[in-house]
């Protein structure tokens, strides 16, 4: 089990992020092969993560899985230009198909399923900046979005990392979102069309 402190901001992209590929190159990121993850949200029956801006997901993607929790959003987590920062608790399991597992596990204890969120993500680290990635997202049903993430034992000079990885790739335009992939594919199956993203508290 690991403790970090994750500091991220995400951003709308008006394509499918090839915009973003020939940047990234010039800057010296290197890309991961792109992976298809499915994110299962989780809430208690007493309390509405989605009120409380909560994350309690299990995350499968090849063989890999974890089960993640990000506790509720607050003035302190939630700052005005949409950055977020909370303490992120993760477990990882020992094999991928342990996710089906930890499934029925949740269920079991009576946590509730909120929603089922698939993306696939490309991630980019560079050399120079360990524990900084920029992902590049199509999430099914919500659109494409690149998130600049730094997890780091403390959030000192996180912001600013951010926001200057943000410049050199010239996104700095791009709109903020501040609605988790949870929030974004609820609400574009509720309407057929997507709300435009507002500030609102960030669960992961």
């Amino acid at each position: 089990m690991a403790h970090t402190i994750e500091v991220e901001r995400k951003r709308e992209l008006p394509d499918d992020g090839s915009i973003l590929t020939p940047r990234l190159t010039q800057l010296g990121y290197i890309a991961s092969a792109p992976m298809t993850e499915v994110d299962t949200y989780y809430s208690r029956p007493d309390v509405d993560y989605m009120l409380t801006v909560e994350c309690l997901r299990i995350r499968h993607r090849g063989n890999f899985a974890e089960i993640t929790y990000k506790p509720a959003s607050t003035p302190t987590t939630h700052a005005h230009d949409h950055v977020i920062s909370k303490v992120e608790t993760n477990v990882i399991l020992s094999e991928g198909e342990q996710a089906r597992t930890a499934e029925r596990l949740l269920i079991s204890i009576g946590m509730r399923e909120i929603v089922r969120v698939e993306k696939t993500r490309t991630t980019y680290t560079h050399p120079e900046t360990p524990g900084v990635t920029v992902s590049i997202d199509a999430v099914n049903g919500a659109g494409t979005f690149v998130e600049t993430e730094v997890n780091r034992p403390t959030s000192d000079g996180a912001t600013e990392i951010i926001e200057h990885i943000e410049s050199q790739l010239e996104i700095v335009g791009y709109p903020t979102v501040s609605l988790p992939y949870r929030d974004l594919v609820l609400r574009s199956r509720e309407s057929p069309i997507v709300a435009e993203p507002i500030s609102e508290p960030y669960a992961g």
